[in-house]
């Protein structure tokens, strides 16, 4: 038992900013920030009310931009393993520079997308952003699969590529803005795990379209058609949502900002102690006259340390989630399996289909421990993971025989399945929950729609070398690419334990204070220690 303290034996004690009387009998913990502390033990929030079951719900619809994503990774990968979609386009099987730019026209359409993305997120607001992200992909999928050549194809990848990055950029904002500080990690965590509700369906699909449709152009129509499910979703339901809270704050409509937290962070009290600490914080620290009102204006992103560490952040984490081997598992799983001994389409298909079901449950466990392990903790043992399984993979891989590219036996082409499924449970785990919560927890209110887009930008670029340059490796060196995985996976190892930033634990106004310190990534990691009593408050101790 903690010794009693109180604001009246001798010295006052600050509680969160707020001198209080109540005496603590509570526990001795560290702590990120003893404000958030203080505020998240005397708050009235409950995560199972009805108030937050309709948060969830809200969160639900910007959730379903990921799916899209998801669907294209996984739709894409499988049928460029039909032959009726090869011989329709006239497509080489198993890749190459050709297959490369038919796929990869998608990024370079969010690339184009990148300067319009934050000032119309910020102008309009993060709903409005989905909404018209939305409208672009519908009609980007129907075009895809009415397509007639490759002319209208690949139009159709740039339409869907430009408007998922307006979706890849205001759903996450959306989520991180509205969700309470307390389980703002699990909830925009679990965003970018639906990349996987987009996934699984695709490879179910396409699984049964290749099965019972094997030698008609429905096979791959089909799929593509029904690309435009998630985003139709998205459209119709976006404008029933309540906006940001902190865009309404932005845009002087304060007491809109202050109902909305009262309404769903406080159990509809403006006075409970989360909903006083955000809006404490957001005067501090939301500026009316920013960046973010001004469309051309992209200076705030570099015109301090503290701003050139934040975008730091985002574009390691852009191209560390794409350059971890990813790549090889969803778009190009086919041919990984094929290279590990499973020669059947119809197999190497199911076998991708049960890969997406397993790794969206591991993605939820990884969502759901964010908050207690924290964001770079799980990211670095996870890239020693990835080191260790593709050093194993390759060592396997280099045993097949040159000619044939059979391996010597069926255990080893098992074991190197096997290394491909733990690969992608530990990504799942360790980086899915990360791609959308880090860097939209790193960049600061007045950056974040311009921050996401420059990240949608360096997704696209990292991308478009994922698809491009994967395509053309898988098919002339083989096993020998994986090199490459076992090198960046260390050097990103290496790189998130020495320079990325702990987010964990505090709101995204106080990370101002971490990210403007000498060194971020120590001040990130630094502790508060406290005393907190659940329902009476925490002091520092």
């Amino acid at each position: 038992m903690a010794e009693t303290r109180s604001s009246s034996d001798g010295a006052n004690k600050e509680f969160g900013g707020v001198v209080k009387h109540e005496q603590i009998h509570g526990r001795e913990v560290n702590v990120e920030n003893v404000a958030l502390a203080d505020a998240q033990a005397r708050s009235k929030q409950n995560p199972w009310s009805a108030r937050s079951m309709q948060l969830y719900s809200f969160c639900l619809v910007a959730t379903l931009n990921s799916c899209i994503n998801g669907y294209d990774g996984m739709v894409l990968g499988n049928i460029n393993s039909m032959q009726p979609f090869l011989d329709f386009f006239g497509l080489p099987k198993g890749g190459g520079s050709q297959t490369g730019i038919f796929f990869s026209i998608y990024n370079i359409g969010g690339i184009v997308a990148t300067p319009f993305v934050g000032p119309m997120v910020d102008m309009w607001g993060r709903r409005w952003g989905m909404v018209i992200g939305a409208a672009l992909i519908v009609l980007g999928s129907l075009v895809q699969g009415a397509s007639q050549g490759r002319a209208q194809f690949i139009v159709a990848r740039f339409i869907l590529g430009f408007g998922v990055n307006i979706s890849a950029s205001a759903g996450p904002a959306y989520v991180v803005e509205i969700a309470p500080p307390s389980w703002r990690g699990a909830v925009t965590g679990v965003y970018n795990t639906f990349w996987f509700m987009g996934a699984i369906p695709a490879s179910w699909v396409t699984y049964g379209t290749g099965l019972h449709l094997p030698n008609s152009d429905q096979c791959w129509r089909i799929p593509l058609y029904l690309q435009c499910v998630f985003s139709g979703f998205v459209l119709i339901f976006s404008l029933l949502l309540p906006e940001s809270p902190r865009w309404l704050f932005a845009n002087d409509r304060h007491d809109e900002a202050l109902a909305v937290l009262a309404k769903y962070h406080g159990e509809g009290d403006p006075n409970d102690p989360i909903v006083q600490l955000q809006i404490r914080e957001f005067q501090e620290g939301i500026s009316q006259d920013a960046s973010d009102k001004k469309w051309w204006d992209y200076r705030e992103l570099f015109n301090s340390r503290g701003n050139l560490w934040r975008i730091l952040m985002v574009f390691l984490m852009a191209f560390i989630g794409q350059w971890s081997g990813n790549a090889v598992i969803s778009y190009f799983m086919p041919f990984a399996l094929e290279g590990a001994g499973v020669k059947d389409a119809d197999t190497q298909r199911l076998l991708s289909a049960l890969m997406t079901v397993v790794q969206f449950i591991f993605a939820l466990v990884g969502a759901s421990i964010v908050d207690r392990f924290g964001r770079r903790t799980l990211m670095f043992y996870g890239e020693c993971m990835f080191t260790i399984y593709f050093a194993i993979i390759t060592g396997l891989s280099s045993q097949t025989d040159p000619v044939t590219k059979n391996f010597p036996n069926k255990n080893m082409s098992n074991a190197v399945i096997t290394f491909i499924y733990l690969f992608g449970v530990t990504y799942s785990i360790t980086i899915t929950p990360m791609q959308a919560l880090y860097p939209v927890e790193c960049l600061k209110y007045e950056t974040r729609a311009k921050g996401m887009a420059l990240n949608g930008l360096f997704i696209g670029v990292a991308g478009f070398y994922n698809l491009f340059v994967t395509s053309i490796a898988q098919v002339n060196i083989g096993w020998k690419y994986y090199y490459w995985f076992i090198a960046e996976n260390a050097l990103a190892a290496f790189l998130i334990f020495f320079i990325f930033v702990e987010t964990k634990g505090r709101t995204l106004e106080q990370l101002d204070e971490v990210f403007n310190a000498p060194n971020p990534n120590k001040a990130s990691r630094s502790k508060q220690h406290a005393e907190i009593e659940k329902g009476v408050g925490a002091v520092a101790a």
